[in-house]
């Protein structure tokens, strides 16, 4: 890839990106970033009616989309996800694994079995997936780049949430390896970890909840999704050319305290 960078409005022109959970929060906020770089973006989404309404506002401003409906929990539909954005827009340049759940709150000792398989099966299983297919079509484009989403918490604990915090974790170490196997083919692999972030999620807590959550962040406030969106834009673009294998943090001070 080119080391020279280019307009903000052009830097992602020519590419096609894949971007996993886009139909809110992050995801969606990706979606623009990347489709105002100039990018064809794939929408995918467990929710096919949002990431189809995702794809409506992005071809509204002009951009170049499609919708596809992926569970990322299941190989067969990420294949044929990524299959999808290949036949669509000619290759795969970029992908964005940032599908992911919460899951219910309670102590390790207590957690429910099936609670943790679901939350890893989304969070941790489903990053693999979605890389195991990746990764030989972005490898067939010539090279490019892919950013997954892990968390603050892939780095701190949190009590109540040993199956997110878990995940999390196993996402920067997926990162790291396929990093290692994968920067001599033209391909960049890099971790991103956000705070907690005023996403439609939060929006449901109730305000002593919501609360607490910013006093966590020296920053006094949530992050948004736009703040999150802009530094994974930058991992995946030529400005980041020698950033391979790094997890990097977007989290208002919280792992700093």
């Amino acid at each position: 890839m080119s080391t020279t960078p280019t307009p903000a409005d052009q830097e992602f022109a020519g590419r096609t990106a894949l971007i996993t959970g886009g139909a809110s929060g992050i995801g969606l906020a990706l979606a623009h970033r990347l489709a105002a770089g100039g990018a064809s973006v794939v929408v995918a989404d467990y929710d096919e009616a949002g990431a189809r309404k995702a794809v409506a506002e992005l071809e509204s401003a002009g951009a170049k989309a499609a919708a596809v409906a992926m569970d990322v929990t299941d190989p067969a539909s990420v294949e044929a996800g990524v299959r999808f954005a290949v036949d669509t827009f000619g290759a795969l340049h970029l992908a964005v694994n940032n599908a992911g759940i919460g899951g219910p709150s309670s102590p390790t000792g207590e957690y429910a079995v099936e609670d943790w398989n679901r939350v890893v099966a989304t969070n941790l299983s489903g990053v693999f997936y979605s890389m195991r297919y990746e990764l030989p079509a972005i490898v067939a484009a010539g090279g490019g780049a892919v950013v997954n989403m892990s968390s603050i918490l892939g780095t701190n604990g949190f009590a109540g949430s040993p199956a997110y915090v878990a995940a999390k974790h196993g996402v920067v170490g997926l990162t790291k390896t396929a990093a290692l196997e994968y920067a001599a083919r033209d391909v960049r692999i890099n971790a991103v970890g956000p705070g907690f972030i005023d996403t439609p999620l939060l929006r449901n807590t109730d305000s002593a909840a919501r609360d607490h959550l910013v006093s966590l962040h020296p920053a006094g406030r949530l992050g948004t999704a736009e703040e999150v969106a802009e530094l994974a834009a930058f991992l995946l673009s030529d400005r980041a050319s020698f950033i391979h294998g790094s997890y990097h943090l977007v989290d208002g001070g919280y792992s700093a305290s």
